[in-house]
């Protein structure tokens, strides 16, 4: 892929947990329109390295850059507002809510009531709206009023990125986004990462299953023991140099 700016950045960022170091010195940039894939065996640093981009943990040293211009985060919720969206495993939605109620969970649209006061959700407006912020990113839902426990798996997963995809103005972070889903299930998914990449949105993701990685991503970033050992293009990678250099039986291209 061609060069582009680079959105987002960390830089020698480090984390401890008493005597556990979760990050050290770990740097990572991601690029608009850039799809990344960060990977690393269990206790490698992935969630420690995820929680301090997404704001919820602050690092020990090292400085994070949105735009170009040095920020520090105090809450998930800074990080949100600059446009920094975060998908955990738990997608985070709400079965008994429809799938328009939950693209908009948090951000519901109001419309006045009498006299401008007392108002009320602007339901159809939302209907209406989530069906084609899901539509434009590739998600076939029956309806937007629909209840989100009658969806699939990959359905409701597929809505909880793409409601991420709807509402992010920089960076998605996605936790192992196609865990516990068939491959049609996670084929969705994965097209859905592809269309925010269209969208121009920088996109981390993270995943032990390395074909999807492989699949999606422009560049592999691959953590062990709280340390960055590789960064490269996802050309540079098979499944099997790849696990290689998870485990650490390859320490060199």
């Amino acid at each position: 892929m061609s060069e582009s700016r680079i959105l987002y950045e960390i830089r020698n960022a480090s984390k401890n947990y008493g005597s556990v170091v979760a990050l050290d010195g770990a740097s990572l940039t991601v690029r608009a329109g850039e799809v990344i894939g960060l990977v690393g065996d269990n206790g490698a640093g992935k969630s420690t390295l995820v929680k301090v981009l997404s704001g919820a943990h602050q690092p020990d040293s090292g400085e994070i850059f949105l735009d170009g211009e040095l920020r520090r985060w105090k809450s998930p919720h800074d990080a949100l507002e600059a446009g920094i969206e975060t998908l955990y495993q738990d997608s985070g939605l709400a079965p008994h809510l429809s799938v328009s109620s939950n693209v908009f969970l948090g951000r519901e649209v109001m419309r006045p009531g009498i006299l401008g006061k007392l108002g009320f959700l602007a339901q159809k407006t939302m209907d209406v709206q989530a069906h084609a912020d899901l539509e434009r990113v590739g998600i076939a839902v029956p309806a937007s009023n629909r209840p989100v426990a009658q969806l699939s798996g990959g359905q409701r997963q597929a809505v909880a990125i793409g409601r991420a995809v709807a509402w992010a103005r920089k960076v998605i972070i996605l936790d192992e986004p196609t865990n516990h889903l068939g491959a049609r299930q996670a084929g969705e998914v994965l097209e859905v990462i592809k269309a925010a990449k269209a969208k121009g949105l920088g996109v981390i993701f993270i995943s032990h299953t390395l074909p999807h990685v492989l699949a999606v991503t422009d560049r592999v970033v691959v953590l062990r023991l709280g340390k960055i050992v590789r960064d490269a293009p996802t050309s540079e990678f098979t499944v099997d140099s790849l696990l290689g250099t998870i485990t650490g039986l390859i320490t060199s291209p």
